[in-house]
C-alpha cells in the first residue's frame, strides 16, 4: 500500500476484471480499491481542540509535562507524615484546591481538600469521614502507610511519553488530555472530500416534482450518512440522466470545479441497455478499460469494470481519473439498488479507505451465534441485513439468562428492500455453501 503523503502511480491499480462469469473475491476488490484511492494524498489540517471530536491525531501526542503536575490529595481530609502514625495530630490551617500550603509541622494534620498540592512534611491522607470532622482540635490515626490517598506527580503519565498516538481517533477523553496539556489546537488527518454521483432517468432528488414512472433517489443520502462515518465529507451530490454525454459533461465539470478526493457513482454498471456510467467511463462487460482511458474533456478517466462474488452488491467498477496535470482522482462505481449501495460502501469502501487514507474508521467485525437458521448461497458471499442483541432477540427462541451475542437476519434479501432493511445494525456474512447454517453456528458479523 501506498505510504500517506506519496501519491502512487495510476499503474498501481490491478489489471482488469477476468469476466463478468469469473467474479473477483470480496479481499481481492477491496485491494483494488486501496490500490486506486492511493494515488490520491490526504493531508493533514489544524483544527481547533473543541471541534476535533471523531477526528484522526496525524502525529504521536507526547505529553509536554507529568500529568498530574504535582502530588495532591485523592481524597478530602487531612495530610500529614505517615511515619509519625500510630498517634494524635493537631489540627491546623487549610489547604483548598488551587493552593499551594506551607511546610507542615511534626505532630500537625492539615485540612486539605480533593486535588490540592500535597504539602511539604506530608506523606498520606486521612479521609475526613475516618475523623471527626475539620472542626475537631485534633485527630487520632492508626498506622497509615506512605502515599495512601495521594496522587503523585506523573501517575497518569510521565513528560515525554506518548499520550495519543498517530492514527487515534480522538473521542471525548482524548480532547479532555488535549485540553489537561492546555492545547487549543490540534492537527488533525482532512476529510477526504467526496462528489457523489447518482441518477438515472427513473430518479428525481427529494424536493422535486415527482413523475409517475420515477422514484426519489435514496441513493445519496444512504452514501453521505456512510461517508461522515467513513471520515469524509460529502462535497457535492449530483444527480444524472441516463445520457452518456451529459454524464460525461456533468461529471467533468464538477470535478474540475470541486477537486474532491474520491468519486462515487452509484447505479448505471449493470448488463442492461443504459449503463449510462459504464458506457460513460469506457467499460464494456470483461474488458475493463485501463489502456489508453476515456477523454470526457479534459479528464482521462481509466476505470475498470465487473462482478465481485457478493450479494447483494455484485456489479462494481473501480479507477482513476486523470487530470493530464499529474492529478489523480479516484473514481468508485457501486450498482444502482440502494441496498446494494449501502452495504458495497460499508463492506467495500470503509476498510479500503481506512487501509489507504488512514481515515480510523475501518468496519468492526465481531462473531456472534446464529438466532435462526441461515441458508448460504453455492458460489457468492451472501451479506445478511441483521439484528443483534445478548440472550434473547425479537421472536428468537433464545435463553433470555444467556448473555452470548446472537445475530437473527432480517426477512428479505432483495436489494430494492430499503425500509425493510433500516432496523438492520449489522451484516452476517454468509460464507458460499450448499448447507444451511444451524441455530448457534458462530458466524461474523460486521457492525452497522
Amino acid at each position: 500500500m501506498t505510504e500517506i503523503g506519496v501519491q502512487a502511480s495510476t499503474s498501481a491499480l490491478g489489471g482488469p476484471f477476468r469476466s463478468w462469469s469469473e467474479p473477483r473475491s470480496i479481499d481481492d476488490h477491496v485491494s483494488a480499491l486501496v490500490a486506486a484511492l492511493s494515488v490520491r494524498t490526504i493531508g493533514a489540517e489544524t483544527v481547533p481542540v473543541a471541534e476535533a471530536l471523531d477526528r484522526v491525531l496525524v502525529d504521536d501526542l507526547r505529553a509536554p509535562f507529568d500529568l498530574p503536575r504535582f502530588d495532591n490529595s485523592q481524597m478530602d481530609g487531612f495530610a500529614l507524615d505517615a511515619a509519625a502514625t500510630p498517634g494524635s495530630f493537631a489540627v491546623a490551617g487549610m489547604i483548598a484546591a488551587g493552593q499551594t500550603g506551607d511546610a507542615v509541622e511534626p505532630g500537625t494534620a492539615v485540612p486539605i481538600m480533593t486535588g490540592a498540592p500535597v504539602p511539604p512534611g506530608t506523606s498520606a491522607i486521612i479521609p475526613v469521614e475516618e475523623s471527626d470532622g475539620y472542626d475537631s482540635p485534633s485527630i487520632s490515626v492508626p498506622g497509615t502507610p506512605a502515599g495512601r490517598f495521594v496522587r503523585p506527580r506523573g501517575s497518569d503519565i510521565a513528560a515525554g511519553d506518548v499520550a495519543l498516538p498517530a492514527g487515534a481517533v480522538l473521542g471525548s477523553a482524548s480532547l479532555g488530555v488535549l485540553a489537561a496539556f492546555g492545547l487549543t489546537t490540534i492537527s488533525v488527518r482532512a476529510r477526504p472530500r467526496v462528489l457523489v454521483v447518482t441518477g438515472g432517468d427513473e430518479v428525481a432528488a427529494p424536493g422535486t416534482q415527482l413523475r409517475d414512472d420515477q422514484v426519489f433517489d435514496a441513493n445519496a443520502a444512504l452514501l453521505g450518512a456512510v461517508m461522515r462515518r467513513c471520515g469524509a465529507d460529502v462535497v457535492e451530490s449530483l444527480v444524472v440522466d441516463d445520457t452518456v454525454e451529459d454524464f460525461r459533461a456533468s461529471l467533468a465539470a464538477r470535478v474540475r470545479a470541486i477537486e474532491p478526493d474520491l468519486v462515487i457513482t452509484s447505479g448505471g454498471i449493470s448488463a442492461g441497455r443504459f449503463e449510462v456510467v459504464q458506457q460513460g467511463l469506457g467499460g464494456q462487460e470483461g474488458s475493463g478499460a485501463q489502456g489508453a482511458g476515456v477523454d470526457l474533456g479534459g479528464l482521462t478517466a481509466r476505470v475498470e469494470f465487473g462482478s465481485v462474488a457478493m450479494q447483494p452488491g455484485g456489479p462494481q467498477g473501480v479507477g482513476v481519473l486523470d487530470s493530464g496535470s499529474g492529478e489523480h482522482i479516484p473514481i468508485v462505481c457501486f450498482p444502482g439498488n440502494p441496498v446494494s449501495t449501502w452495504i458495497s460502501a460499508h463492506v467495500l469502501l470503509r476498510d479500503a479507505m481506512d487501509r489507504a487514507w488512514s481515515t480510523g474508521r475501518p468496519s468492526r467485525r465481531v462473531t456472534a451465534a446464529l438466532a435462526a437458521p441461515v441458508s448460504p448461497l453455492p458460489a457468492k458471499t451472501q451479506l445478511r441485513r441483521s439484528e443483534m442483541d445478548v440472550g434473547t432477540i425479537r421472536d428468537g427462541p433464545t435463553d433470555p439468562d444467556s448473555t452470548r451475542l446472537r445475530v437473527r437476519a432480517i426477512p428479505g434479501t432483495s436489494s430494492h428492500l430499503l425500509a425493510t432493511a433500516a432496523p438492520a445494525d449489522s451484516l452476517i456474512v454468509v460464507p458460499p455453501g450448499n448447507a444451511e447454517l444451524p441455530v448457534g453456528a458462530v458466524v461474523e458479523v460486521v457492525v452497522l
